[in-house]
């Protein structure tokens, strides 16, 4: 392999905007040429892609695969404008991500920037992989997918163990509530202390006589775990009941979840 000077690394990447490794690799493939090294990454699309780079993606799509009984795979590609988001070759894009993070896992995204710099040189905008998942369960596991309609931006992949009937609107649930965690024992000790101090500094607190104070935060710290931990959320199908009962009575357990949402 030629030896490549961060000199001309540095050069390249003035001249074009293009990513550290990309004005590396082209100069690698031109023995060290720039002005030939220039012509490959605007033949690539790099240097387009790098100048879109910074550009808010807050249209897209989730879409996800449950087509294997064991492994379930969902992805969140976003791009600028909502008729982008329904273009032919950026659906191809993100099923071709689906299907890299399907077959090895969420890290396959990246083997496909070269496409996704072309993809952005043809259509005129930043493209993103905003998000990927993968799971893989074992014989009688539960998985399901929801995403929620008519613009496909927001999706829900969950992996539980027992009854499926309840599955689907439970990811139905997690779209709507952005739980974080399961369940309460899942919440790290650590950002409980974290919120903790944050509710105890607040002023409405401090000028709270001293004996009360930590009454006070304790009772904010339940509310704060009851909206982000799942099983002590408001069921949305019944506002009445609690996940946890549901689940008890379903008898589902949830195993993982991930929330995926192009932009919000």
């Amino acid at each position: 392999m030629t030896e490549i000077p961060a000199t001309l690394v540095k050069e390249l990447r003035e001249r074009t905007g293009a990513g550290m490794m990309d004005c590396k690799r082209a100069l690698v493939e031109t023995e060290g040429d720039v002005d030939a090294a220039v012509t490959v990454i605007r033949e690539k699309g790099l240097a387009q892609a790098a100048k879109k780079a910074g550009r808010e993606t807050t249209e897209g799509k989730v879409v996800f695969d449950l087509s294997t009984e064991s492994v379930g795979a969902m992805v969140a590609v976003g791009c600028e404008t909502e008729p982008v988001s329904n273009n032919e070759e950026f659906m191809v894009f993100a099923q071709r991500v689906l299907d890299a993070v399907e077959k090895h896992g969420p890290e396959a995204a990246q083997e496909l920037e070269e496409e996704r710099a072309e993809l952005i040189s043809k259509l005129g905008e930043n493209v993103v992989v905003r998000d990927a998942v993968r799971y893989e369960g074992e014989d009688g596991d539960v998985l399901t997918a929801y995403v929620h309609p008519p613009a496909n931006k927001l999706g829900v992949l969950v992996h539980a163990r027992g009854d499926g009937d309840q599955a689907y609107r439970l990811a139905m649930h997690i779209a709507a509530s952005r739980p974080l965690y399961v369940r309460r024992a899942d919440v790290p000790g650590a950002e409980i202390d974290a919120e903790r101090e944050i509710l105890s500094k607040q002023p409405d607190v401090q000028e709270k006589p001293e004996q009360v104070r930590d009454k006070i935060v304790e009772g904010r710290i339940n509310k704060w775990l009851e909206e982000i931990v799942l099983e002590e959320q408001p069921w949305i199908h019944d506002t009445s009941r609690r996940v946890g009962d549901v689940l008890d009575e379903a008898q589902l357990e949830v195993v993982e979840f991930k929330r995926l949402a192009v932009a919000e």
